[in-house]
């Protein structure tokens, strides 16, 4: 089940889980589409894998399985 991290580990802008700016690698390093296009160029820092369009739980998942509200950003950003 994916996590649905709240913000973006760059520049710790909001993501809510419907957002469709929110981009993923696969281990769900999360970031903005803003810093995934213009800072990172598609490609995660993390584990060098490609950042794609995180999917959208539908609202009835999101009552069963809430998304996190563990804020990941990086210490010496991206």
């Amino acid at each position: 089940m994916l996590e649905l991290r709240p913000n973006c580990e760059c520049c710790d802008k909001d993501l809510s889980p419907h957002s469709a700016d929110a981009m993923i690698c696969t281990f769900e390093c999360t970031f903005c589409r803003c810093c995934s296009e213009e800072v990172l160029f598609g490609i995660c820092p993390n584990c060098k894998g490609n950042l794609v369009q995180r999917p959208i739980r539908p609202q009835e998942g999101l009552k069963k399985y809430p998304a996190s509200t563990e804020r990941v950003v990086k210490k010496d950003g991206c």
